[in-house]
C-alpha cells in the first residue's frame, strides 16, 4: 500500500499539470486573437477618421480687397465674385471625393493647383472691368492662392501612429516565443527586400514609359486670328503671346510629372481647364489693349480651349 501511493500521486499531478498546460495555451491563443482584434479595429478607426475629415480649403476674401467699384462694373464684378465662391465650393467637394487618391502631392496638383489658376483668371477679370472706367486695381493675383486646412491630416496621423503601436505590440506578443526562428525570418525580409527592389526597378521603367506616352497639349494658334495691331498694343501684344506659349509649356510639364495620378477626368479638371482659364483671360488682355486705340477684336475666347493628343 506505501509503494501504491506514489504512482497515484504521479498520476494525480501529472492530470493536473496537463490541464494546466491546456488552459494556459488557451489563454494565449484568446489573448493574440484579442490583440489582432484591437489592431484592426484601431486601423479601421484611422481609416474613418481620413474618411471623415479630409480637411477644408480656405482662400483669401477679395471683395474686402477691392476699390470702389464703377457702377458700369458691378454686375461684372458681382458676377466674377460668386463665381470665386463656386470655385471654392467644388474644391471642397473634390477635395471629399478623391480623399486617398494619388501620392502626397496630390492635394496640391489636382486641386489646390488648379483653383488658384481659376481665381487668377477669375480675379483678372474683376480688374479687368474695374479698369474699364477707373483705375485698375493692382496686385489682386496675391489673392489668389489657397490653403488646406488639414484638421483631418492631423487626425490621420494621429490614428496611424496608434494603429502602428498596436501592430507592433501584437507583433511583440506574437514573437516572445519565436526566437528560435529570427534567422530565417532575417533571411526572409532580405528576400523581401530584394524583390521590392526589383519591384521599384520595374516601377521607374514603367513611370518613364508612362511619361513618354502621356501625350501632348496643343492649343489654337492666336497670333494668325488677330486683327492688324495698333502700335501703342504691340509691346502687351506680344508679351501676352509669349505668356501663352509659356502657359502651355507649363501645361505639358505637368502633364509629365502627374502621369497616373487621379481618376479618369483629372487632366481635364487639372490641366486643360485651368489651362483654359488662364488662356481666356491672356486673351481678354490682348483683346482690350488693341481695343484701347483700335476696334477690339471680338471672338477670340473661341480660341482659348486646348486638347490633348496622345
Amino acid at each position: 500500500m506505501s509503494r501504491a501511493l506514489p504512482k497515484y500521486n504521479k498520476r494525480r499531478v501529472a492530470i493536473i499539470g496537463g490541464a494546466a498546460a491546456v488552459a494556459l495555451t488557451g489563454a494565449i491563443v484568446a489573448g493574440t486573437a484579442l490583440a489582432g482584434e484591437t489592431s484592426k479595429s484601431g486601423s479601421n478607426n484611422a481609416t474613418a477618421r481620413t474618411l471623415a475629415d479630409p480637411g477644408s480649403i480656405s482662400c483669401p476674401d477679395v471683395a474686402s480687397q477691392l476699390p470702389a467699384i464703377p457702377a458700369t462694373a458691378q454686375a461684372e464684378v458681382d458676377r466674377n465674385l460668386a463665381l470665386l465662391q463656386t470655385q471654392i465650393a467644388e474644391a471642397n467637394k473634390r477635395l471629399v471625393d478623391t480623399v486617398g487618391q494619388g501620392g502626397p502631392n496630390f492635394v496640391q496638383n489636382a486641386i489646390l493647383g488648379p483653383l488658384e489658376d481659376k481665381r487668377i483668371a477669375t480675379v483678372n477679370r474683376i480688374a479687368t472691368a474695374i479698369g474699364r472706367t477707373a483705375d485698375k486695381p493692382q496686385g489682386l493675383d496675391a489673392l489668389a492662392p489657397c490653403a488646406l486646412n488639414a484638421g483631418g491630416a492631423a487626425d490621420t496621423g494621429a490614428g496611424q501612429e496608434a494603429g502602428a503601436g498596436q501592430e507592433a505590440g501584437a507583433g511583440a506578443e506574437a514573437g516572445a516565443g519565436a526566437e528560435a526562428g529570427a534567422g530565417a525570418e532575417a533571411g526572409a525580409g532580405a528576400e523581401a527586400g530584394a524583390g521590392a527592389g526589383a519591384e521599384e526597378t520595374g516601377g521607374a521603367a514603367e513611370d518613364t514609359g508612362g511619361a513618354a506616352a502621356a501625350g501632348a497639349i496643343s492649343c489654337p494658334d492666336v497670333a494668325s486670328q488677330l486683327p492688324a495691331i495698333p502700335a501703342t498694343a504691340q509691346a502687351e501684344v506680344d508679351r501676352n503671346l509669349a505668356l501663352l506659349d509659356t502657359q502651355i509649356a507649363e501645361a505639358n510639364k505637368r502633364l509629365v510629372d502627374t502621369v497616373g495620378q487621379g481618376g479618369p477626368n483629372f487632366v481635364q479638371n487639372a490641366i486643360l481647364g485651368p489651362l483654359a482659364d488662364k488662356r481666356k483671360s491672356t486673351i481678354d488682355r490682348i483683346a482690350i489693349s488693341i481695343g484701347r486705340t483700335a476696334e477690339k477684336p471680338q471672338g477670340l475666347d473661341s480660341l482659348a480651349a486646348c486638347t490633348l493628343t496622345k
